[in-house]
């Protein structure tokens, strides 16, 4: 006998009490039966049988634990899925890992040779709360945090990992068009209509400071990066406490804590400005565009570069140090440009922050690589990848532009209807957009084509796109007022 004889009691005190609860002769018959055959265990308790008989409980429970099981396995396969490109150096590894498109494993495996970390259906997490519009969506560099604008005027605070709301930041008095986090992640920018930029301290959140300059609507914000050799001083000369604002500071951010000291931004009435961070004054204006400059980017990796597109449908790229001079003019496009964007990649500030782990995993690639010629050709392909710019347009096309030549690398004319936003992928393989279909795009540079498309991505236009340069993590948002968190595979 299998069971024990507690065990064998049990079963039949829960056999009899399950059919003395049930109405019929033959049920009745069968209890009696069983009560014959084991007097001393078909005892029912005082009151007669339960509500629901403890057989029942039991019988019910089983499937649940099961569930349970397979839901537990899912969310560990989920896990492994999203933190498996990690290596022991810390993230430091992790980002060199997702910037060489997760070709290897440190120890050599082939588990991650075939892992290309571009989004997957479906969405891990829809984020509801936002009254309007969804206009613009941003990752935090450091935590798993993205934050989303909207037409409402609000900007909302969410868990990507958990899915969890956090709060709301209120100020802006009309919507809320463009979001960027600090190198560090300790401040956050906000555009919006309502002719403001507002600082906000992410540690506090609220509001330090609010620019005022331009005399339309502010489409874009974006923080320049401080290259290394500018934070390298302050942060070893503890010029200042993490945390602590400057004695000079007008807006109460402190440069090295930060890790910039620009803040631009494009707007409607045709301009372009730089911010000083420190003072919270107008540093110098761009004037080259003729109509509405919708959007900007600047290159994360250096901050040496940046790149304004709009209704002129001309992409015009600067250099972002000493007298900010025009670099090239990129034409092709044959309606509003709405996006531009170089690699997604780690600033300078988050380079600083990895340390001697950064320099480890640099040492590992290269040792990899094999060193001498093949080091060679791996750092050329970073330079490659670092003089790609993507735009996307109304005419229902991605470009993907090589700044150094002032070339059309590719044209992608995948999309039915306006590109709303576009990104390059931080392995540099990859263009991914979204658009008025409704869909997420994956296209692949080197083969010239789709990928991969998220039809349906949200239930209406997808305006938004925003994906972390580490974590395997990408998030969009919508006309349908919702974020949506998606999975790299």
């Amino acid at each position: 006998m299998v069971l024990t004889d507690r065990q064998q009691k049990d079963l039949h005190a829960g056999i009899y009490e399950y059919l003395v609860s049930q109405t019929g002769v033959a049920f009745e018959k069968a209890a009696e039966a069983l009560k014959e055959a084991d007097p001393v265990g078909c005892v029912l308790k005082e009151g007669g049988p339960a509500a629901t008989p403890l057989l029942e409980k039991k019988w019910t429970a089983v499937p649940r634990l099961q569930k349970r099981v397979l839901e537990l396995e899912r969310q560990m396969a989920q896990s492994a899925r999203m933190h498996g490109h990690r290596s022991a150096s810390g993230n430091a590894g992790a980002g060199a890992a997702l910037m060489r498109g997760a070709s290897s494993a440190e120890d050599g495996s082939s588990v991650h040779l075939q892992r290309r970390l571009i989004p997957r259906p479906p969405a891990v997490h829809t984020l509801k709360g936002h009254s309007a519009v969804v206009c613009c969506v941003a990752v935090h560099p450091v935590f798993t945090v993205a934050v989303s604008g909207s037409e409402d005027g609000t900007i909302k605070v969410w868990d990507h990992e958990s899915g969890d709301y956090v709060r709301t930041l209120k100020g802006h008095t009309n919507t809320v068009h463009s979001l960027a986090f600090t190198p560090t992640g300790s401040h956050l920018a906000s555009s919006s209509s309502d002719l403001s930029i507002k600082l906000w301290d992410f540690s506090t959140y609220t509001c330090v400071r609010t620019l005022r300059g331009h005399d339309h609507t502010i489409s874009a914000v974006k923080f320049i990066p401080s290259p290394l050799s500018d934070l390298t001083p302050s942060r070893t000369n503890g010029s200042s406490s993490a945390g602590e604002p400057s004695s000079s500071s007008g807006t109460g951010i402190d440069v090295a804590t930060a890790g910039t000291a620009f803040l631009v931004s494009a707007s409607r009435d045709r301009t372009v400005k730089f911010w000083d961070v420190e003072t919270g004054f107008c540093d110098h204006t761009l004037a080259d565009h003729g109509d509405w400059v919708r959007c900007l980017a600047v290159r994360d990796d250096d901050g040496s570069l940046l790149a304004t597109a709009g209704n002129d449908q001309i992409v015009f790229v600067y250099d972002t140090k000493g007298d900010r001079k025009k670099i090239c003019e990129l034409r092709g496009h044959e309606h509003v440009v709405e996006s531009v964007a170089f690699v997604t990649a780690a600033t300078p500030a988050a380079t600083l922050e990895n340390g001697s782990a950064k320099a480890k995993s640099s040492a590992k690639a290269d040792s990899a690589n094999g060193g001498g010629a093949a080091g060679s050709a791996g750092g050329n392909k970073m330079e490659v990848i670092r003089d790609y710019l993507a735009s996307g347009s109304r005419d229902k096309t991605v470009r993907l532009w090589s700044v150094s030549s002032s070339q059309c690398l590719a044209v992608f004319s995948y999309h039915e209807n306006w590109v709303r936003s576009v990104l390059i992928h931080p392995s540099g393989n990859y263009v991914i957009s979204a658009g008025d279909d409704r869909s997420i795009r994956v296209f692949d540079i080197k083969s010239n084509r789709c990928l991969r498309t998220l039809d349906a991505a949200h239930s209406h236009f997808v305006t938004s796109l925003a994906m972390h340069h580490e974590l395997p993590i990408m998030v969009s948002g919508g006309v349908d007022t919702t974020v949506k968190c998606w999975n790299l595979d």
